[in-house]
């Protein structure tokens, strides 16, 4: 499946710092893609579109900004949209924009970590997408400097902003394109990631941390955001999605080869985590490809 997905060359030249398009229009018809730059997207009245980032699937709202990063599978579809006229409006920026010594000054703290957590596509909550609207709407009205300055400002805003969500699972994205701010986590994360299919357990990472069972815990949590046993359990998801579209095997080759011991339980949490089964989020990701083959 994975030579049916398009690689974007987008408009954007090396001269400029960004492009931006801002549509009406009544449908969706571009296929699932993906491009080298970071792409800020946002949709008003399309309710019942389909939108997938990597291996998330999900339908969407009235409202939607989403900041995908480079070279993650990206597309909105029609699904149960109803029809009528929808707005897009569309900001393409090279992953350069912001210079890497530039970025790991203190005063750029939140939008490194935005666009650490872009690798895997964020999606703003209503309230953040409703303050930002106005200054996208009129942001095609600015020009030149003013324009890049505005533009470095939303993205300033939405990266203090609250409630962002993190769309794809860890284990779908390439483990050496994410950054954790931790010696400690990255052994521990590249541990998971190189070993998701065996039995792991929390006592073997503790001891990889040199920490104690209860220690450790706290600090995973701490640094990650959620459990130990969660995160194994998303590692596992993401690279079982990431199979189910690059390769043919079967649904129970995928869940034993993701670490899942059985296939009945594979598909339960598979289900209950992306609201799919397997078998359904292949069609789906398949369905949303199209039918030519792109290079």
């Amino acid at each position: 499946m994975k030579e049916h997905l398009l690689r974007e060359i987008t408009p954007l030249t090396q001269s400029d710092c960004f492009t931006l398009f801002s549509r009406e229009k009544k449908e969706f018809d571009f296929p699932l893609h993906y491009h080298e730059e970071f792409e800020l997207n946002f949709i008003q009245n399309a309710a019942g579109a389909k939108r997938i980032i990597g291996d998330h699937i999900e339908e969407i709202g009235e409202l939607e900004l989403v900041l995908v990063g480079p070279n993650l599978h990206h597309g909105w579809f029609n699904h149960h949209f109803m029809g009528g006229q929808l707005t897009e409006i569309t900001i393409q920026f090279h992953r350069d924009l912001f210079d890497a010594k530039f970025l790991q000054r203190n005063q750029m703290n939140f939008i490194r970590n935005m666009f650490e957590r872009s690798l895997r596509g964020i999606l703003f909550s209503k309230e953040t997408t409703r303050m930002i609207m106005p200054r996208l709407v009129q942001l095609p009205k600015k020009h030149g400097f003013d324009s890049v300055l505005e533009l470095m400002s939303i993205l300033h805003d939405l990266s203090t902003s609250r409630n962002m969500r993190i769309l794809s699972d860890s284990g779908f994205v390439p483990v050496e394109t994410l950054a954790y701010n931790s010696r400690r986590i990255e052994k521990i994360m590249k541990y998971l990631n190189e070993n998701f299919d065996k039995n792991v357990t929390l006592r073997e990472a503790a001891k990889i941390a040199a920490m104690t069972n209860v220690a450790f815990s706290r600090f995973f949590k701490m640094k990650i955001g959620q459990t130990f046993v969660d995160t194994l359990l998303e590692i596992r998801l993401g690279h079982a999605s990431r199979m189910l579209i690059d390769t043919t095997h079967t649904i129970s080759e995928i869940a034993y080869k993701s670490g899942f011991n059985n296939i009945s339980n594979f598909n339960r949490i598979f289900k209950k985590k992306k609201g799919c089964t397997p078998k359904e989020f292949r069609q789906e990701y398949t369905s949303s490809m199209g039918v030519r083959t792109f290079v």
